[in-house]
């Protein structure tokens, strides 16, 4: 016994002895591997986004991929730019008397075990997406006989300013939705809700699938009504309406409806089984109705299984807002820029409305200067809002709620957002553009609209603001006499 214990501990520290003499992995070496791993993600995501695929479980594999793609991506690039920031540190305080902060996932790091928490997230990003790459191989032999969207190859920024980013896998389960046919015994008409909070894309997704040319011409007629038909005693006059428009519809077994609902909260119980009945008497076998809300309360209301629309991660946000911010440049050629590019986003909350503006603006100035007062104004802003509100700005917008923002020119003037809506392409919009307001020199009078955004992507709406400039209120106390 005394014998095979000693030969166990002999063998043990010898095993450990030859694992410490075997070269361990750099981080520089670790770093090129998760870059070209990244580069084979890439190749597959693109080819996915580029065709019309109907295989829910190969979307849902799809999205798992990109997720760990963009976790990758954005450990890289952390690791990648923060050697830059230190010097552009330094840069920024002798010309702005300010300092770039370091990224928030490599904060606090002790110089010595910095080198060390770095390689293991970059080598359990590695292994992550390593997993995922190898996972899904299997599937690439099938992209191919699904078929393209577009007739000719897009750059990723392209693509990406012209579709829902990463909705692939809830545009898929609205669609299939819409296109499966009830059999025709069913009494019950097929509900689906959507929720998720405020800006995060419902009524986009449902427009934007809504442009689908099956869905066209699957449905005769495409009704959609909001919150404002059913304030002040509406719904009776809609309900009504409703029944003498429609009823004689109820003879075509062809004729098919899309009612889509759109409501910030939910829906009084009272209001909703009329509408709902009424929709039974009007509509015919094959007729859908979508629900869309902020409240999970109408889920209940559902025959089918609801989508969720969520926030996106930091590092899709990152993503997308890299991709389109640079565009056909490559961020790694401009190391300086791509900090302040990320120091930018991580300040925006990944709200994608706000985003959109902001990447407008450092695309049309690219240069370091600009780009540095930016991100100083940023901070001063979001600083100055959390103290005063406690809150993020785009909590209050998403909540259509009056918002205060400040001015770069100007930090002792705000601009207060009393009101948003939504403009069809065929309607008139402001000339003034709302990031010439807030980054620029224009200075409208008293209350004004602006256009914050055009969209793209169907409904091609134009998101308009309706403000005002004022000065801030500063109080300083007295000084007492001695």
């Amino acid at each position: 016994m005394l014998l095979s214990t000693v030969l166990g501990e002999v063998t043990t520290r010898c095993i450990n002895f030859i694992i410490s003499k075997c070269p361990k992995p750099q981080v520089l070496d670790v770093d090129d591997h998760l870059r070209k791993l990244l580069l084979r993600a890439q190749v597959i995501i693109d080819e996915a986004m580029g065709r019309h695929i109907t295989n829910h479980a190969m979307l849902q594999q799809l999205d798992m991929l990109r997720d760990a793609m963009h976790r990758g991506d954005y450990i890289l690039d952390t690791f990648r730019y923060q050697s830059h920031d230190d010097d552009s540190k330094h840069q920024v305080v002798s010309r702005h008397s300010s300092s770039l902060s370091r990224m928030n996932s490599l904060k606090g790091f002790c110089s010595s075990t910095r080198e060390t928490q770095i390689l293991e997230q970059l080598q359990w990003a590695y292994d992550s997406l390593n997993s995922m790459v190898v996972d899904v191989e299997g599937l690439v032999v099938f992209l191919v006989s699904y078929p393209r969207m577009y007739r000719q190859p897009y750059s990723m920024h392209l693509l990406l300013g012209n579709c829902m980013f990463g909705r692939q896998m809830e545009a898929e389960v609205v669609l299939t939705f819409l296109l499966h046919k009830q059999h025709s015994g069913a009494e019950e008409l097929e509900v689906l809700p959507i929720v998720g909070p405020g800006k995060v894309g419902k009524s986009t997704l449902v427009s934007h699938v809504c442009h689908e040319e099956r869905v066209r011409n699957h449905f005769s007629e495409i009704v959609f009504l909001n919150d404002h038909d059913f304030k002040d005693g509406k719904l009776s006059n809609l309900v009504e309406g409703f029944e003498k428009k429609y009823h004689n519809f109820t003879l075509n077994k062809d004729w098919r409806m899309l009612l889509v609902v759109e409501v910030i909260e939910d829906f009084n119980k009272g209001e909703w089984k009329m509408l709902y009945d009424a929709c039974k008497r009007c509509m015919t076998n094959g007729s859908k109705i979508i629900i869309t809300s902020r409240s999970d309360r109408i889920i209940k209301l559902g025959t089918s299984k609801p989508v969720i629309l969520k926030l996106l991660s930091q590092e899709a946000y990152w993503y997308f807002f890299k991709t389109l911010t640079f565009g056909s440049t490559d961020p790694v050629m401009h190391p300086r820029l791509s900090c302040l590019a990320m120091e930018i986003a991580s300040m925006l909350n990944r709200c994608l409305f706000s985003g959109a503006g902001t990447i407008g603006v450092l695309r049309n100035n690219f240069n370091i200067s600009y780009w540095c007062r930016v991100v100083i104004f940023l901070r001063w802003f979001m600083k100055w809002h959390e103290s005063k509100f406690s809150e993020h700005p785009s909590d209050a917008l998403n909540q259509n709620r009056p918002t205060h923002l400040g001015r770069m020119v100007s930090t002792s003037e705000e601009i207060v957002v009393y009101n948003q809506y939504e403009c069809s392409s065929q309607d008139e919009v402001p000339k003034i553009e709302f990031p010439s307001v807030m980054y620029g020199s224009v200075k409208p009078s008293g209350r004004f609209e602006t256009q914050v955004l055009r969209s793209t992507i169907p409904p091609y709406y134009s998101y308009i603001f309706t403000c005002e400039i004022r000065d801030l209120k500063t109080t300083t106390a007295k000084r007492k006499r001695s």
